[in-house]
């Protein structure tokens, strides 16, 4: 489901120079990062990449949608964490992403992470645009 432009609350605005090898920067000045490929990918690996700033991006998101379900479910997160590994590789249309998704839970049993995990993994804004696009997968929660 979309939101309407009046609906949005916040727009981050980032610009970069030279694609995959260059610069990217917001316009308030707090993110400034020189961005090359991995080396991997044939790049230099001195700057960060693109992949590192959508995981980062992603499991912020993600342990903040787990925060949201926490709450409702009564359950306690202290000290979780979230990580969020980010692949890039070829596919039939030229490259994609593979996203894996996991978290310590080290408050909860198993059984109830991941219950709000896959409850977060369903509320989270970054996970409801990339489903049916990119493979998303949640690993099993760990204490």
């Amino acid at each position: 489901m979309s939101i309407q432009q009046s609906d949005v609350l916040y727009t981050a605005v980032a610009t970069a120079e030279n694609g995959r090898d260059g610069r990217v920067a917001t316009d308030d000045g707090r993110l400034d990062v020189v961005v090359n490929p991995p080396k991997e990918m044939g790049g230099s690996g001195a700057g960060t990449n693109p992949e590192q700033l959508f995981a980062a991006g992603y499991s912020a998101c993600f342990q903040g949608a787990l925060a949201v379900v926490a709450r409702q479910e009564n359950a306690d997160i202290t000290g979780s964490t979230v990580t969020a590994e980010v692949g890039i590789g070829k596919n039939d249309e030229g490259f994609g992403l593979l996203v894996r998704i996991s978290a310590k839970l080290p408050n909860v049993d198993p059984a109830t992470a991941r219950e709000l995990i896959e409850k977060a993994h369903q509320v989270c804004p970054y996970s409801r645009a990339t489903r049916g696009n990119i493979t998303v997968e949640l690993a099993a929660p760990t204490a």
